[in-house]
């Protein structure tokens, strides 16, 4: 079942996947052709993005 919204936005989601260089399956297939491992990534990724401008709101 999809899920109405989400945490991340379309952008960020197509942004981190170009930089993850899975960009081109999601263009073909959509996201749910995307490896288990490339969305966990791409998990970690934005949190390491939302880590960093927490963290950078701080100084």
């Amino acid at each position: 079942m999809a899920r109405n919204g989400g945490v991340m936005s379309q952008r960020l989601k197509e942004e981190i996947a170009k930089e993850l260089g899975f960009y081109d399956v999601v263009q073909q297939e959509g996201w749910g052709g995307i490896k288990a491992r490339d969305a966990g990534n791409m998990v970690k990724r934005a949190i390491e993005m939302a880590e960093r401008g927490v963290g950078e709101g701080r100084k």
